[in-house]
C-alpha cells in the first residue's frame, strides 16, 4: 500500500510539474468528458423540451382521432359517433400519452350579430387541456380553464382574424358577442405558432356547447405523445382502445408521419455528429498523452537509467510511467465531471427541468471509466518502451 502511494505522490506531482506541457490534453479530455456527460445526460430533456413545442416540429407529436362526418359509403343520415368518457379515460392512461384534450365541432357555420351586420364562423367546443395540447396562448386577455368548463360557462376566446371581423379596432377582451343567440363573454384572444386558420374560430367550453349549440357533438381527439417515439405506437393503439369501448365506425386517425420521420432522421444525425464529435476530442486527448507520455520518457532516460542502477525493477519502471497517464486522463476527467455539472445546471435552469441524479451518476461513471481506458490505451506503450531499457545505454543518453 505503501509503495502504491509513493507511486500516486510521485506521479501527480510530476503531471503537476508538467502541467504546461499538458495543458492541451487536460483540455482536450476535460471537454471531452464534459460533453459526453451533458449530452447524454440532458439529451432526454432537452428532447422532451422540443416534443413541448408541437408546431416547430411540424406538430409531429400529435395524433387527432376523430370520428367523420360523411363517407361514400355511408348514408349521411346515418348516426355520428362521438367518444365515450370510458374511452378518452382509456386512451389518457395509455402508455407514451403525455395529455389528451376532448372537443367538438358545430356542424354548419355558427353566427354572431354585431351591430346590425351578421358574421359566420367555425365553433369549437373545447375542454381545459386544448390550450396546452395544441401549444396555444393567449395573444391577449386570458384563455378559460377547467373552472369555466365544469361550471359550463358562457365564455370563448376568438381567433385574432375573426375578432377584428366582429369588433374591428375595438379590443375584444371583456366585451359580450352574441353565438347561436346565446350571449358569451370574450376572454382572450387566441396566439400560438400553429394558430393557423384557427385565426377565424371561436372557441367555447365544450360543456356548454353540448349544452346549448344544436348540431356539436365531442367526436374529436387531440393527443399529445410524451416524445416522438410513441407517436405510431400511440396512433397504433388508438383503434384498439376505441374498439375496447364503442364502435369504432368512422373512426379516423391523423398524425404528421412523413415530418415525425424527417424530424427523427434530423436528430439522430445530429446525436451522432455530437457523440462523434466528443469520441474524437477524448481520442485526440489519447493521443496527447501518447505524445506527451513518448516524450516524457525521452526527456528523463538518464533518470530511468539511474533507478535502475539503483535497484528498480522493470516493473516499477512500467508502473510509475503508467500511473502518470493515468493520473493525467483521470485528473482531466475529473476537471470534465465539473464542467459537465455546471452545464448541466445552466441547461437545466433553461429547460426549468433539474438533470436527473440518477444518469449524472451514470455517465459520470462511463466517464471516468473511458478516461481510465484512454489513460491505459495511451500509456502503456510509453512506460513499456521506458521499463524495457538498458541501464548502462541510459545513463549513458544525452
Amino acid at each position: 500500500m505503501t509503495k502504491l502511494f509513493d507511486i500516486l505522490r510521485v506521479s501527480s506531482r510530476q503531471v503537476l510539474r508538467q502541467r504546461r506541457r499538458y495543458f492541451g490534453v487536460i483540455l482536450s479530455i476535460a471537454l471531452g468528458t464534459a460533453g459526453l456527460i451533458a449530452v447524454s445526460t440532458m439529451s432526454r430533456d432537452v428532447k422532451k423540451n422540443l416534443n413541448q413545442d408541437l408546431e416547430l416540429l411540424g406538430g409531429c407529436t400529435l395524433v387527432k382521432a376523430y370520428f367523420e362526418e360523411f363517407l361514400p359509403d355511408r348514408h349521411q343520415s346515418s348516426r355520428i359517433q362521438r367518444f365515450d368518457p370510458k374511452t378518452v379515460e382509456a386512451v389518457r392512461n395509455s402508455p407514451g400519452v403525455a395529455l389528451v384534450s376532448l372537443s367538438g365541432v358545430k356542424r354548419g357555420a355558427a353566427s354572431s350579430v354585431w351591430r346590425n351586420r351578421t358574421e359566420s364562423f367555425t365553433l369549437f367546443g373545447v375542454d381545459e387541456y386544448f390550450w396546452e395540447v395544441n401549444s396555444f396562448y393567449a395573444a391577449s386577455g386570458e384563455l378559460f380553464g377547467k373552472p369555466d368548463v365544469q361550471d359550463r360557462q358562457r365564455v370563448c376566446v376568438l381567433g385574432a382574424e375573426l375578432a377584428h371581423r366582429i369588433f374591428g379596432e375595438n379590443n375584444a377582451v371583456g366585451s359580450v358577442i352574441s353565438i347561436d343567440h346565446d350571449i358569451y363573454r370574450v376572454t382572450g384572444i387566441l396566439g400560438g405558432l400553429g394558430v393557423g386558420d384557427r385565426t377565424q374560430f371561436a372557441f367555447i367550453p365544450l360543456t356548454s356547447g353540448l349544452d346549448r349549440i344544436t348540431g356539436m357533438s365531442s367526436d374529436r381527439l387531440y393527443i399529445r405523445c410524451a416524445s416522438w417515439d410513441d407517436v405510431e405506437r400511440v396512433a397504433e393503439s388508438v383503434s384498439a382502445l376505441v374498439s375496447a369501448h364503442q364502435s369504432a365506425d368512422r373512426l379516423r386517425i391523423v398524425f404528421a408521419g412523413e415530418q415525425l420521420r424527417r424530424v427523427k432522421r434530423i436528430v439522430w444525425w445530429v446525436e451522432w455528429f455530437i457523440y462523434l464529435s466528443v469520441v474524437a476530442t477524448l481520442i485526440l486527448g489519447g493521443f496527447g498523452i501518447w505524445n506527451g507520455m513518448m516524450s516524457a520518457v525521452q526527456a528523463r532516460t538518464r533518470e530511468i537509467g539511474l533507478k535502475k542502477a539503483m535497484g528498480a525493477e522493470d516493473g516499477d519502471i512500467l508502473a510509475q510511467f503508467l500511473t502518470e497517464a493515468l493520473c493525467l486522463s483521470l485528473g482531466s476527467a475529473a476537471i470534465g465531471i465539473g464542467f459537465g455539472r455546471t452545464i448541466m445546471e445552466v441547461i437545466g435552469k433553461l429547460l426549468s427541468s433539474p438533470p436527473r441524479e440518477d444518469l449524472f451518476i451514470r455517465f459520470m461513471i462511463a466517464g471516468l471509466l473511458f478516461a481510465l481506458a484512454l489513460g491505459i490505451g495511451a500509456g502503456f506503450y510509453p512506460a513499456l518502451r521506458a521499463s524495457r531499457m538498458e541501464v548502462v545505454k541510459a545513463i549513458r543518453y544525452e
